[in-house]
């Protein structure tokens, strides 16, 4: 199933060795990618991708627009409209994500944003400016970090920030604070993303630390219950993240870990994951840990790394709301703009990088839009706004 290769051990240890004379100590995570590194140019939609697009953008404009505070709910279940950090959350490269992840199936990829946005509610985050008001909070999930176990640190050859996994690291027993754990450090590492990158790596290390098995009593193994939970988050509300995913040093007990990740692959992007691959060939050395023939001289710290991690990654969501309120506080916002430098707006919110000015949706055609929209069912108003966007200007 994972194609699994043995690891030129000699090859790695000489690399080591060669890197060691030029090791950059590092505590703390790094801010921002190095300057030659850039995130690949984003491909054009279609024609058809494109009115699909714009039929979600202008659903999720409607001012009239009330979600569920609970994943699971029936006709009863409170609805409330969107907060201003949820506008925040569904910018343009958000909703491109889950259509992509729904074959583009517009009805589909609405259900699945609403879905989220509901998970978040009743999960504890959705909050981006204040994330004092969240559930899971970093006091929360401490007590998981103590020994390292997962760790956001450099970036890849396409500037996506990379979460280091270390199972060989567990600190705890099989709690529900460890899925909190994981969805707390996949919203960390998202917080590093640059301007134009919207995926992450996984550099994922089974390396065991017999010392720290011997002060700890842990579950190497998920229990059901977890290992289900893990599942649908990464299936469901965490589509398109993932760019690559490296493993290495793979035990026996490390497939059942593997079974869990694999579904966050899109079956068609499953030669995402490298076995026992170089690391060095899809990092720069500069950026990566020593370990795997990087030339970054890292050791965990907790006590220096994590209040870093906290505060840089406060100070990026800050940040990236105050361009969301300059920029209007809108639906649809693209996240080059809410992650950019520009002061001015370089993707207008209808349309893309590539569209020339001029591409985007009037205001007096959503107006039109949003005023039918509140008496309508949702399979309506995609018709509804299939109709208008025939007026819209398309890339060929």
């Amino acid at each position: 199933m994972f194609g699994l290769t043995k690891k030129n051990s000699k090859d790695s240890e000489k690399a080591s060795v060669e890197s060691d004379e030029k090791l950059i100590h590092q505590e703390v995570p790094f801010e921002h990618p190095p300057e030659r590194i850039h995130a690949p140019a984003e491909k054009p939609l279609t024609s058809k991708q494109n009115i699909m697009y714009q039929n979600v953008l202008r659903y999720f404009q409607n001012p009239e627009l009330v979600i569920r505070v609970k994943e699971k709910g029936n006709s009863s279940t409170e609805k409330t409209p969107l907060s201003l950090d949820e506008k925040a959350w569904i910018t343009r490269e958000c909703i491109l994500r889950y259509l992509r992840a729904t074959k583009w199936i517009e009805k589909d990829a609405i259900d699945r944003i609403e879905g989220t946005i509901a998970w978040r509610r009743e999960f504890g985050i959705d909050h981006i400016e204040d994330s004092s008001k969240n559930k899971v909070t970093p006091e929360l999930v401490e007590p998981e970090c103590l020994t390292g176990k997962q760790v956001v640190l450099g970036f890849d050859n396409d500037s996506r920030p990379c979460l280091y996994l270390k199972p060989g690291r567990q600190n705890t027993k099989n709690s529900f604070r460890q899925v909190q754990h994981l969805v707390f450090f996949l919203e960390r590492v998202i917080d590093f993303m640059p301007s134009g990158q919207d995926s992450l790596a996984l550099l994922i290390d089974f390396k065991q630390h017999p010392e720290i098995a011997a002060e700890v009593e842990t579950s190497k193994i998920p229990t059901l219950s977890i290992s289900r939970q893990v599942l649908h988050i990464l299936q469901t509300h965490y589509p398109e993240r993932l760019g690559k995913a490296l493993l290495t040093n793979i035990p026996f007990l490390g497939r059942t870990f593997l079974r869990l990740i694999y579904p966050f692959i899109d079956p068609l992007t499953r030669q995402k994951l490298e076995f026992d691959a170089d690391f060095s060939t899809f990092c720069p050395r500069e950026q990566l840990d020593k370990e795997f023939n990087g030339s970054v001289d890292f050791e965990y710290n907790h006590k220096v790394y994590y209040p870093a991690l906290i505060k840089t990654c406060r100070k990026n969501r800050e940040r990236y709301m105050e361009r969301f309120k300059k920029f209007g506080s809108v639906v649809g916002l693209s996240e080059i703009d809410l992650r950019g430098n520009s002061d001015d707006l370089q993707v207008p919110v209808g349309s893309h990088p590539w569209e020339k000015k001029g591409a985007n949706i009037s205001l007096s055609q959503i107006t039109s839009t949003q005023s039918r929209i509140a008496s309508s069912t949702k399979d309506q108003i995609i018709q509804n706004i299939t109709s208008d966007s025939e007026h819209v200007v398309m890339v060929q």
